[in-house]
């Protein structure tokens, strides 16, 4: 039995946490590590300085179970961000694949099993995720049960995604970035892809890592679904929506702090491919013409035959306006 276990490659499950002790989603994130059907794997609970029982929580779990759980915490106890301490579980992680699970979130049994299978199916691939379900129905209100749905994928399913497309289609709006609860990476394209941003506190921090993991690596997307993704108050993109820091498929100041890092970070890695660059001015063309942004946003609220009569109520007017004769400059 224990060479059986020791032939299986070792999975690091890094749960980062910050005051997590909340209507007890922490220790039902970490039972679903326990209840994988998959069994060679480590926890490392990587503490980012909160001030809450759940310190404690996770230290008791290390003491139950030393062999498998790990604590983690940054030099004096400091709260450094999120991107900071998925890179502090990911340093000291000793497993071939990492597998990132939030303190609120939780994955089902067989989700380590078959994504470890699909990755030693595919050694090409650096990464594996499938689609998250947007977790309403943990309430277990009727009503919230109706709103559970699946992340779009933007790609065909049960494939090998060759590097950059993701990173394309991420830019273009195309697709969404897995969400981090639905991913097993190899270690090695952590480390290639240089580990989480940590100017990235909160907002875009996983956005800003599988940005890069997808540039340097092909990826595949598998048809099922794993994981769990809470939807609450209290969580990070809730209070980021609430304080008017971040608004899906709007302008805000947190997609445009990550717009300005990928033209850093593909300026810095000498990156030439042209439709990825087209993809980024595209992407920022909303924030460098905010006024004739906005005057299209009624446009952009129609509906789709109603866009379709505007512009070809615009036709002629364009037309006309085209077929003015340029002025030509008069020689002195």
């Amino acid at each position: 039995m224990v060479e059986q276990i020791n032939s299986k490659p070792l999975v690091s499950c890094i749960i980062i946490f910050f005051n997590a002790k909340k209507e007890n989603f922490f220790e039902e994130a970490i039972e679903s590590v326990f209840a994988q059907t998959y069994d060679n794997w480590e926890l490392l609970l990587a503490d980012d300085g909160s001030s809450d029982e759940s310190t404690a929580i996770a230290l008791r779990y290390v003491q139950q179970y030393p062999d498998k759980v790990r604590y983690l915490e940054h030099e004096g106890h400091q709260n450094r961000g999120m991107s900071a301490t998925r890179n502090l579980g990911i340093c000291d992680a000793k497993g071939e694949y990492i597998a990132l699970l939030d303190a609120d979130d939780i994955w089902l049994p067989q989700k380590l099993e078959k994504q470890v299978a699909i990755l030693e199916a595919h050694p090409e691939a650096g990464m594996v995720y499938g689609s998250t379900l947007m977790w309403f129905s943990w309430t277990g209100n009727p009503e919230d049960a109706k709103r559970d749905r699946g992340r779009h994928l933007g790609v065909k399913v049960d494939t090998l995604v060759n590097h950059p497309t993701l990173s394309k289609l991420f830019l273009k709006g195309k697709a969404l970035t897995p969400a981090s609860c639905s991913v097993l990476m190899r270690k090695e394209l952590v480390k290639n892809a240089g580990g989480f941003e940590e100017s990235f506190r909160g907002m875009f921090e996983d956005q800003a890592f599988f940005f890069k993991a997808c540039l340097k690596s092909p990826v595949f997307i598998e048809s099922r679904c794993w994981d769990r993704y809470r939807q609450h108050s209290n969580s990070s993109c809730h209070i980021a929506d609430t304080l008017g820091q971040f608004r899906f498929g709007k302008i805000n100041p947190a997609h445009f702090t990550f717009l300005t890092w990928v033209e850093q970070y593909l300026s810095q890695q000498a990156i030439r491919d042209a439709e990825i660059w087209r993809a980024l001015n595209e992407a920022l063309w909303p924030y460098k013409h905010k006024k004739l942004f906005n005057l299209l946003e009624p446009y952009r609220q129609m509906s789709h035959s109603a866009r379709k009569w505007a512009k070809q109520l615009l036709k002629p007017i364009v037309r006309q306006i085209l077929s003015v004769p340029k002025l030509t400059r008069l020689k002195p």
